[in-house]
């Protein structure tokens, strides 16, 4: 600065032992702020520096647990006076701390067995200085590689994320998604228990079963039969049930190997899409699929990735890339999502026409949690070394050709 050279804040934040520092952090902050580096982990190293990556990816999974004297007010606040009553075994450490709350087992007094999801003190309080917060770092320390809407995306994240710390709002998810999925045989969706749920408290059915990781190991075969499972899911979230998970964050999924069942966690982040939307992304997979760069186009003009008065240039290299990220789609047969360094493309496309040639503007804020989800599905897929035919499984949902 004495020199008067801007500092490298950037370079700093992403070193290795800074990086470290950052997730510890976050990891005690809980709430949005550990929501926000969640999301950051997702990217991965192909996105980010591997030491960046591997730090934050411990947020994915676990955070710091309440103190037991935390936890117990906590109850009482929620259940009352003598709630230790309601069960006959409660496990006070925690079998998953995340970024809005940690899951306990417990034992009814009438026999039932649950997973409690209890939320952390203060969580929705700060909610909203948290995301500000991070929002001043990003724009301080250059993280943001467009000219975003910051405030767009904060007020996005915010309404998102009182909805997740909204349990009775989950529970409602929960019972839906219950519902629409009961003729997937390959598919478990907890059960409620409304009786002992409330706005901090979700209580639901503990399914014994264990984390998604065990597959990575598994036979090719497995694999694949998983990844089909979940890109399908994926497809009828968006297209039939217009209504979408947008968090596929691994911890938010366990495999049942008894059953063959992938079972389904986390409804939170839940969110509806209305009709025309749905229609406008139906449109463009059968654009890209079809190779058809003018109907792209439009449709791209339509969601809002571009606008009617840019220059052709513009509208080109927006195609360019709705071209590239939809690759899976348009591949014929099953597509390699381990194999495939479609994220490294991505980010050296991204970085030629909206770094060096300004040519990308930013996706509205309203598509940020859909875009989470689209990205998160492909690197579950891409985690588990699946193989799958992404093309045949979205066709069905789409107008003919």
């Amino acid at each position: 600065m004495a020199r008067g050279e801007a500092p490298d804040f950037r370079g700093a934040l992403l070193s290795a032992p800074n990086a470290k520092r950052l997730a510890e952090r976050l990891a005690r902050l809980r709430g949005a702020a550990m929501k926000i580096g969640q999301l950051v982990s997702m990217q991965g190293e192909e996105m980010l520096p591997a030491e960046f990556a591997q730090a934050l990816s411990v947020l994915r999974s676990q955070a710091t647990p309440m103190p037991q004297q935390q936890l117990r007010r906590v109850l009482g606040r929620e259940y009352g006076a003598g709630w230790e009553r309601r069960f006959t075994a409660f496990d006070h450490e925690p079998v998953a701390a995340a970024s809005i709350g940690q899951v306990h087992r417990a034992t009814t007094a009438d026999g039932r067995d649950l997973a409690l999801k209890i939320q952390y003190p203060g969580v929705s309080r700060s909610i909203a200085s948290d995301v500000d917060n991070v929002a001043a770092l990003l724009r301080l320390f250059n993280l943001l590689p467009l000219d975003l809407d910051v405030d767009g995306i904060a007020d996005e994240a915010k309404r998102q994320l009182m909805q997740e710390a909204d349990y009775l709002s989950e529970a409602g998810f929960l019972e839906h998604f219950g519902a629409l999925l009961a003729d997937e045989p390959t598919l478990l969706v907890p059960r409620v228990h409304r009786d002992l749920t409330t706005t901090r408290i979700l209580a639901m059915d503990f399914i014994e079963a264990a984390p998604l990781d065990v597959l990575i190991s598994a036979p090719q075969n497995l694999r694949n039969a998983i990844g089909t499972v979940l890109e399908r899911l994926l497809f009828r979230e968006l297209f039939e049930f217009r209504t979408v998970q947008t968090d596929p964050n691994f911890a938010n999924y366990l495999y049942q190997a008894r059953s063959g069942r992938l079972v389904l966690l986390d409804f939170g982040a839940t969110r509806h899409f209305d009709t025309e939307v749905v229609a406008n992304y139906a449109r463009i997979s059968r654009a890209v699929i079809d190779g058809h760069r003018d109907a792209v186009a439009r449709e791209a003009l339509r969601i809002g990735y571009a606008a009617a008065d840019d220059p052709p240039e513009r509208i080109e290299a927006v195609v360019d890339m709705c071209l590239l990220a939809c690759e899976p789609l348009r591949h014929v047969g099953r597509y390699d999502f381990g194999a495939s360094d479609l994220p490294a493309r991505m980010r050296d496309l991204g970085f030629e026409l909206a770094i060096r040639q300004r040519l990308l503007r930013p996706p509205p804020p309203e598509t940020m949690f859909l875009h989470r989800k689209l990205v998160g599905s492909y690197l579950l897929l891409a985690r588990l070394g699946a193989r799958v035919d992404a093309r045949s499984l979205i066709l069905p949902f789409l107008p003919k050709a």
